[in-house]
């Protein structure tokens, strides 16, 4: 029976046109080649930097993955999507700045969002890159416990501010901010920033949640210590956990650097991370609320399964289930029909600033082994089944 749940094409692609569908599968039939996707990628990175088909890219890739320009653009779709049962985290997905302006600027976008978050009920949560809000070098630099220059202890200061600030509107504005997780030789200055906001804002409930990247082979470790903790300075955990998204760039510099890799050795060890770090949280929800970000069918099944045998309602709101938007639609669209808690991840910015962040994403798609072909297979059974 859960096979055919997630087997359930009208149901995933309900919303999607004959002409949508078929563009989709145009776009995971490329992504499927990651020669492709190599070549592709410096090429739109070519043809933007020349204004060159943007409205070729906008009309393919950018429609596939992105929500539109502005969050307003993005607004039909999210109203769309809440008619099923889904909603959507609004994430301003501009990537790869420098600049201090630049850092700021996005402070006020995520402050605007999280205001906007909070008088709709289709979005549930808000969302942060933590190098979106300050240098990535301040972050490694922290993380590795290297001495900073006073102009760098004011930097330091000002990300240190930033993310007060948001992480206090979100208080304010009671709406749950999701702070991405990102490379491990800076990811332990952002743990332990987060946890503080953790300890500042969540006394009653999970406002702020950090990312957990199962991935590394420590992570099961990182949320125990983060549960005693919580325990011990009484305040709730917010986890939102994935499998990882630097896999094949964490394993380079650990080779060129010659350190151990923090990644689990294979997928099986990697599934497993992320098994027991789900578990052992499902087992703690009175101190840990979970968010579940996966595309990946038996982790889902897993989840689903636990949560029925405990007797916790599908709807309870201290678990939620995430995706990407444009991908992993049988997934979203059957859980929330099932009533379980389901968000996708809507990217929206400026087409050429947000390029960064959908290059990535789809070199990441190709890495993970079967991930396009799954796509691929249910596309093609949903077009064979309307007959186009």
């Amino acid at each position: 029976m859960a096979d055919n749940l997630f087997n359930n094409t009208e149901r995933a692609f309900a919303l999607k046109s004959n002409t949508d569908l078929k563009k989709s599968h145009f776009i995971f039939k490329m992504m499927d080649k990651p020669w492709l996707v190599n070549f592709g990628s410096k090429a739109t990175v070519l043809a933007l930097n020349l204004n060159l088909h943007k409205r070729l890219i906008k009309s393919t890739i950018f429609e596939q993955f992105c929500g539109g320009t502005t969050e307003d653009e993005c607004m039909p779709l999210v109203e769309k999507m809440y008619s099923k049962g889904v909603s959507s985290i609004l994430d301003y997905s501009v990537e790869g700045k420098e600049e201090e302006a630049e850092f700021d600027k996005v402070v006020d976008k995520k402050i605007q969002l999280i205001k906007k978050a909070s008088t709709s009920e289709a979005l549930s949560f808000e969302v942060v890159k933590p190098t979106g809000i300050g240098r990535f070098y301040i972050w490694q630099k922290v993380t590795e416990k290297q001495p900073l220059t006073s102009q760098e202890q004011a930097e330091w200061e000002r990300i240190q501010q930033r993310v007060d600030l948001i992480s206090k509107t979100a208080a304010q504005y009671d709406v749950a901010l999701l702070y991405d997780g990102e490379e491990s030789w800076m990811q332990d200055a952002a743990d332990d920033l987060i946890r503080d906001m953790m300890l500042r804002y969540n006394k009653d409930k999970a406002i702020i949640y950090n990312t957990v990247q199962c991935y590394r082979h420590d992570r099961l470790e990182y949320i125990k210590n983060l549960y005693e903790d919580a325990t011990q300075n009484n305040f709730i955990v917010g986890a939102k956990i994935v499998r990882g998204a630097y896999m094949e760039k964490e394993r380079e510099r650990a080779a060129e650097m010659g350190y151990q890799s923090p990644i689990c050795i294979n997928k099986k060890a990697t599934d497993a991370m992320f098994n027991d770090v789900m578990q052992f949280i499902l087992d703690r929800l009175d101190r840990i609320k979970l968010c579940i970000g996966t595309h990946n069918e038996h982790s889902t099944l897993l989840a689903m399964d636990i949560l029925k045998e405990k007797g916790i309602p599908a709807n309870h709101n201290d678990v939620w289930f995430g995706q990407l938007y444009g991908m992993s639609d049988n997934l979203t669209y059957n859980l929330a029909h099932k009533g379980h808690n389901t968000f996708k991840i809507l990217p929206f910015g400026p087409i050429k600033d947000v390029m960064p962040y959908l290059i990535r994403r789809a070199q990441e798609n190709t890495s993970v082994a079967g991930q396009m072909g799954r796509e691929l297979l249910l596309i093609k059974e949903e077009m064979k089944r309307r007959g186009i």
